[in-house]
C-alpha cells in the first residue's frame, strides 16, 4: 500500500516542487492510515478535523484523539466545531448534506488562507460502491454513477478496499476511533454498508474489482458525452446581453434528446426533461422557470436568461452630468440624431428625467411616423423577444416617453433644425 500511495501522490503532485498538503482526518481508521502513510513518505502536511457536534461527548473525544495524534507526530492541525443541526435546519437539507457542505467550505477556506497545494481525504473503494448505489437509487444519471466526485480533492486510497485498509492498520498497530453511529442503519449509506453490500459480496466475491472497472467505464462514457455537450454549447449557445439564444432545430438534432436536454439545462436549474421537450413544441412566449433562470420559447429559439428583477425600478436623472447606472448616458455639447443619440427640445422636458422599463398601456409618437403607437406594437414590429422587452430602458419626462433608448425618439420631444440649445444624449 505504501508504494502504491507513493506512486499515486507522485503523479498527482508532480506539478508542485514541494507540495504543502492538507489532510482531512476524522480519527477513523481510513484517515488514520492515510495520516500514517503521509508521515512515512515524509510529506509536508497539516490536518483538518471537523467536530460536527452530533454525537455529544463522542464528537469531543474524536477531536481530542486527532489533536493528540498530530501533537505526537508534530503535525500542524486545525479543528473546528460546527452547528451542523442548525445549518441543516436553516438550509433545509439532510444532516449528511449539511456536514458535507460545511466541511468542504472550511477545507477550501483553509486551502486559500494557508496556501495548501492540495486537500486529501481518505475515501476508499467501499465508499465508491456505496455512493454508486445511493446515486443509482436517486436516478442521478451517468454523472452520479461515476461514484465520488473528484471535485479537486486528492483521494489516494480510492482504489483500496476497506478490508485492506483495516488490515494495514492492524499490521502497523495503529490506533483509531470507531464511530458508534456506523453500527446503526438509520441512514441509507449505513444500511447499504451493513446489510446490502455484505450480502452482495457473498454472492459475487469479486464485486469490488468489478466496481472499479465499471466506474472507469462510466467515467469514460461521461467524458465522451461531456465533450459532445461542450461542443454543442460552444457552437449553439449564442451569447447576447440578456443571456443565450439557442436554435430549436439545432437542439432537436441531439440524440438521445432527453439526455442532452438534461445535460444542457440542468446546470441552470431545469431538471424535468418532459417540460423541456414540451417547450420545444409549444407556441412562442411560453416559458419555464427555475430558482435562478428562465427558459423562454421565442419563435424558433429558446432564450435562456437569469431571472429578471421582480420589483419595478425607476431612476431619476438631471442631465447636468452623465449617468453611469443602470446604463451609461452621456450628455454631449452637440451631436446628430441616431438610434444611439437623442437630440431633444430641452425646454419642453420636465426634470428630473425618469429612466424606467415598459408598463402596460405605454405609447409614444415615434419620429418618422404619423400619430401615436402603443409600445407593445412597436416591440412586435421590431421583433423584440420577451427578454428584450423586459430589458428595454425608456427615458421619460414625467409620464411621457421621450426616448426608447437606442431605438426611437418621441416626435414631441425631438429637436428641430431651429431648436436652440438642444439636449444631446448618447447611450453606450
Amino acid at each position: 500500500m505504501l508504494d502504491f500511495v507513493r506512486n499515486q501522490l507522485h503523479k498527482a503532485l508532480a506539478i508542485h516542487s514541494n507540495p504543502h498538503l492538507l489532510l482531512a482526518c476524522s480519527g477513523g481508521v481510513d484517515s488514520v492510515v492515510l495520516f500514517d502513510l503521509l508521515v512515512q513518505l515524509n510529506y509536508e502536511f497539516s490536518v483538518a478535523h471537523c467536530n460536527f457536534g452530533l454525537r455529544a461527548d463522542a464528537s469531543d473525544a474524536d477531536a481530542e484523539f486527532v489533536s493528540a495524534l498530530c501533537k505526537n507526530a508534530q503535525i500542524p492541525f486545525y479543528i473546528k466545531q460546527f452547528s451542523t443541526q442548525s445549518y441543516a435546519n436553516e438550509k433545509q437539507v439532510s444532516i449528511q448534506m449539511a456536514a458535507r457542505e460545511l466541511r468542504y467550505v472550511w477545507f477550501n477556506e483553509l486551502k486559500e488562507t494557508h496556501s495548501f497545494d492540495e486537500v486529501l481525504t481518505a475515501h476508499h473503494l467501499d465508499d465508491q460502491l456505496e455512493t454508486f448505489m445511493i446515486n443509482w437509487g436517486r436516478g442521478s444519471g451517468i454523472k452520479g454513477l461515476r461514484g465520488i466526485s473528484s471535485d479537486r480533492i486528492l483521494r489516494p486510497l480510492i482504489d483500496w478496499p476497506k478490508a485492506e485498509i483495516v488490515a494495514y492498520a492492524n499490521e502497523h498497530k495503529l490506533q483509531w476511533r470507531e464511530d458508534a453511529s456506523n453500527t446503526k442503519d438509520d441512514y441509507l449509506r449505513n444500511a447499504l454498508r451493513l446489510h446490502v453490500i455484505p450480502a452482495w459480496k457473498k454472492i459475487q466475491p469479486n464485486l469490488l474489482e468489478q466496481t472499479t472497472k465499471n466506474l472507469q467505464y462510466l467515467a469514460q462514457a461521461h467524458v465522451a458525452l461531456e465533450q459532445q455537450r461542450k461542443a454543442f454549447q460552444t457552437a449553439h449557445f449564442i451569447s447576447y446581453k440578456e443571456g443565450y439564444r439557442i436554435g430549436i432545430d439545432s437542439i432537436k438534432t441531439l440524440q438521445p434528446l432527453e439526455y442532452f436536454l438534461h445535460a444542457l439545462f440542468s446546470p441552470y436549474g431545469f431538471f424535468q426533461t418532459e417540460d423541456l421537450q414540451q417547450l420545444l413544441k409549444t407556441q412562442s412566449g411560453k416559458a419555464l422557470y427555475s430558482r435562478t433562470h428562465r427558459l423562454i420559447r421565442d419563435r424558433e429559439e429558446l432564450l435562456l436568461a437569469p431571472l429578471a428583477e421582480k420589483t419595478e425600478v425607476e431612476h431619476r436623472w438631471i442631465p447636468s452630468k452623465d449617468m453611469s447606472y443602470p446604463l451609461v448616458l452621456r450628455v454631449l455639447s452637440k451631436g446628430t440624431a441616431s438610434s444611439n443619440t437623442a437630440v431633444l427640445k430641452s425646454e419642453v422636458l420636465k426634470y428630473p428625467l425618469i429612466l424606467r422599463k415598459y408598463r402596460k398601456g405605454d405609447y409614444f409618437y415615434p419620429v418618422g411616423m404619423n400619430g401615436k403607437k402603443k409600445l407593445s406594437k412597436f416591440f412586435k414590429d421590431e421583433k423584440y423577444s420577451m427578454l428584450e422587452k423586459e430589458n428595454q430602458w425608456l427615458l421619460c419626462s414625467d409620464t411621457a416617453i421621450v426616448w426608447v433608448i437606442g431605438k426611437r425618439v418621441d416626435a414631441r420631444y425631438a429637436a428641430l433644425s431651429t431648436t436652440q440649445n438642444p439636449l444631446v444624449i448618447q447611450c453606450d
